[in-house]
């Protein structure tokens, strides 16, 4: 029997971790990765943590070494753009040519949202989502005793001010929020966080916006509040957020809808086009409805998951989202549904001042999200907790005297 040709698109996690879970789950098939960076499939979150930071190396971002690939036998296609999809006539058109293929996964992941002010293309505006990305940022947090504006209050803004003041640097971090990450954490977290990077000398700014980079000879030189105040700076680096990476798809008819629709088990609205990782959309059965998440662990996990699905497996994907960030000395993990957090009521075990505890977001008596702060080792019953929806009592869960393991342990 000839055998096919399974074709992924993507250069990140997700795809790395796809054609590793084919070929333990036993395929065959030819294998062929298309992307357009000029590496091997790479992981993100290094970019604006330990390789930013100068910690780690940069052959810490590859999940697979060069040599796994042509060990088991994968072809890497790298360097190669691709420009149109086909799934009636199951082609590949990209600028190094055509190719054909029985089943395709989509993994192209997101791109960081631009401002849209002026000022965006002048040099010294920086944005944090590839490797090169992360190259001439670190580079030039590296001189020192700069003046740097973070525009957004994100996870990558944050963890790029922090970075930025290891190597000693004034930095000012600009929100719209009333805090930072409110809606991810709320406000009463986003709030410890601001008060974190306020102890290490950043200039944290809420509810402001930026209308303008302002800029002289074509390089930036501050930025310009919607209040008409200017904020002088040597180096802007925006993050306000990503989007899904949907043009291959929206031109080949498939269905999107704040990504590529697919349901629990990544298939697309094309008969052997499958989606996984930032770009895909997915059926949740847990919530009933799809969910996007852009976050590390869903890439790597959904991964995993296509790959099983691509070897012939049945299933649903239905992992709990998580995602973790570190800050100076303080490490955090969160594992929960954002929109159900949003409507719960906040509870914290430990010691929420002193910044090592674990909260908790529980709604009608169940816990729905929970995330701890300098507190190890207990992520697997955070999720525990989420995934058996048993009841709770609020009070038994911010007892620090009740062992977190044996808490809903008998239900």
């Amino acid at each position: 029997m000839a055998r096919e040709r399974v074709v992924v698109v993507g250069g990140g996690l997700t795809a790395a971790r796809a054609v590793e879970s084919m070929r333990e789950h036993g395929v065959d098939d030819e294998i062929v990765v298309v992307t357009e960076e000029r590496r091997r499939p790479y992981e993100r979150p290094p970019l604006s943590k330990g390789y930013l930071a100068g910690d780690e190396p940069s052959g810490a971002i590859y999940p697979l070494d060069a040599a796994w690939y042509r060990d088991h036998d994968v072809e890497l296609r790298i360097g190669v753009r691709a420009t149109a999809l086909d799934p009636g006539g199951r082609t590949l058109a990209t600028d190094a040519g055509e190719l054909a293929w029985d089943r395709l996964l989509i993994a192209t992941g997101a791109s960081p949202r631009r401002f849209d002010g002026p000022g965006a293309g002048l040099r010294g505006v920086h944005l944090l989502r590839s490797l090169p990305d992360a190259t001439r940022l670190r580079t030039a947090l590296r001189a020192g005793d700069r003046r740097v504006l973070v525009v957004g209050s994100s996870w990558i803004g944050l963890e790029v001010a922090a970075a930025a003041r290891g190597y000693g640097n004034a930095v000012t971090v600009l929100g719209r929020s009333e805090a930072p990450l409110v809606g991810a954490v709320g406000r009463e977290l986003g709030g410890m966080f601001a008060g974190l990077h306020r102890e290490h000398g950043v200039d944290v700014r809420t509810e402001v916006a930026v209308s303008a980079i302002r800029g002289e000879r074509g390089r930036v030189r501050g930025v310009v509040l919607s209040t008409g105040e200017e904020l002088a700076a040597d180096l802007v680096v925006v993050g306000i957020g990503a989007t899904p990476n949907v043009g291959l798809a929206t031109s080949a008819g498939l269905t999107v809808d704040d990504g590529i629709v697919t349901d629990a088990a990544f298939r697309t609205s094309a008969d052997g086009v499958y989606a996984a990782g930032d770009v895909a959309n997915v059926f949740n059965p847990t919530l009933g409805h799809r969910l996007r998440v852009e976050h590390w662990a869903n890439a790597d996990a959904s991964g995993r998951a296509v790959g099983r699905v691509l070897a012939g497996e049945q299933l649903e994907y239905d992992e709990i989202p998580y995602f973790y960030t570190d800050q100076y000395d303080l490490g955090m993990e969160y594992s929960g549904y954002g929109e159900l957090a949003d409507r719960a009521d906040l509870v914290v075990r430990g010691d929420l001042a002193a910044r090592e505890c674990i909260a908790f977001w529980v709604l009608d008596g169940r816990v729905v999200a929970g995330m701890n702060v300098n507190v190890w080792d207990v992520n697997h019953d955070v999720q525990r907790l989420i995934r058996t929806r048993v009841a709770i009592d609020p009070a038994v869960l911010a007892d620090t005297g009740t062992p977190l393991a044996e808490i809903g342990a008998a239900a």
